[in-house]
């Protein structure tokens, strides 16, 4: 190579290593991605203090990252380049048959977080034994797509973390609290269980499992011709196609209407202000369509109903409650739905206010193994 060529050569790569980074500090800064549903990153401010603790350096790579001109086309062209290599995963994600994009969730099963929320979940039964008896309290931990849906991994995908980490709280929990969802799952592998681009099951899958867990509690158990199953959109893409910046499938989330659409009102997070519906269907006209239940995920929701029932229910919930929920509504007075990860008042405090007969802890797995949250059940 002459001595031109070598020239060019890093005058090449001078005007794509800086040249980028200086349209990225020259450009607004985004607030909210849509396509990954979260708040990004704003350039910090200088202070000696961040500088000193290296705070500040952290969080400037953070900021360059989340704002890196062009990021969601570099994200998918990174994809691209690998799945045109033939990889078979990417981000932690398995490129897995039938379309399916399935997160692997390595070490989530592993960690001393992981074991530390087996051990609160366990202790909070424990404290309110006598407040929540046994056939007035329930777990369902559901497993994720890459433990059900195996048969769609790639060859010599080890998914296997999951269900030793399914057994160990089990064996932790007192008899009478375990549903096994897995067991139930596996039972209709021949639907679609969970979106393919989605972390999130479908509300079939839901339905599936709240038959199984209504007879355990002794409701009523109620089969699919009792609903109106309406598709409310074919064009839902994932938190797992955002994370890859790729476009392969779509999908359709489906509402299970009860006959009669039994009357009930909704209060979120304190508010004064009356809803007459869970769903949001102004959501569907945004990149995170799964937020037509409820508007997305909110810390407290009082559910009250005009159900010829005895049951007040607490559900502790992640967002796979969501749309198991509906399926309650003609069975309880009141549900009350509390997502520990933004609610920061005291659980204590709500539960000795809301004179609950039942509760009910639904979570998907590696959400509860991940959850760093859940010593609040202990407050």
């Amino acid at each position: 190579m002459g001595k031109r060529e070598a020239w060019n050569t890093i005058l090449v790569f001078c005007i794509l290593t800086f040249g980028f980074t200086a349209a990225t500090i020259i450009k607004p800064s985004d607030d909210f991605s849509e396509t990954e549903n979260r708040s990004l990153a704003q350039m910090p401010k200088l202070t000696g203090k961040n500088i000193l603790d290296g705070t500040f350096e952290s969080d400037y790579e953070s900021y360059l990252t989340d704002q890196f001109i062009l990021r969601d086309a570099w994200i998918g062209l990174k994809t691209d380049v690998e799945r045109l290599a033939m990889k078979k995963e990417s981000k932690d994600i398995y490129f897995a048959d039938d379309d399916y994009l399935i997160e692997k969730h390595t070490g989530s099963f592993t960690t001393t977080q992981a074991e530390r929320n087996i051990q609160s979940l366990a202790q909070f039964f424990d404290m309110y034994q006598d407040t929540f008896p046994k056939g007035h309290r329930s777990v369902l931990l559901i497993p994720n797509a890459v433990d059900i849906l195996r048969d769609k991994l790639p060859p010599f995908a080890a998914p296997y973390d999951e269900e030793d980490y399914l057994a160990k709280a089990k064996a932790t929990l007192a008899d009478d609290l375990w549903v096994d969802a897995g067991s139930v799952l596996r039972q209709h592998t021949d639907t679609q269980l969970y979106y393919r681009t989605d972390h999130h099951w479908t509300t079939e899958a839901a339905f599936y499992v709240y038959q199984n867990w209504a007879a355990a509690q002794k409701l009523p158990v109620r089969d699919a011709d009792h609903y109106e199953i309406r598709t409310v959109t074919d064009a839902f893409e994932g938190t797992i196609q955002s994370k890859l910046g790729i476009h392969t499938v779509t999908d359709s989330i489906d509402l299970y209407l009860a006959e009669g659409d039994p009357f009930y009102t909704v209060q979120k997070n304190g508010s004064e202000e009356v809803d007459y519906s869970i769903y949001d269907y102004s959501a569907l006209d945004t990149k995170d369509k799964y937020a037509v239940f409820f508007g997305g995920n909110q810390a407290l929701v009082k559910i009250s109903t005009r159900a010829k029932a005895d049951r007040r229910f607490l559900v502790i919930q992640d967002s796979y409650a969501h749309c198991f929920l509906p399926f309650l509504f003609e069975d309880a007075s009141e549900i009350d739905v509390v997502d520990l990860r933004y609610y920061n008042q005291k659980l204590s405090d709500l539960i000795a206010e809301g004179n609950y007969t039942d509760v009910l802890f639904l979570y998907n797995v590696a959400g509860f193994a991940e959850d760093t949250s859940l010593a609040k059940l202990l407050g």
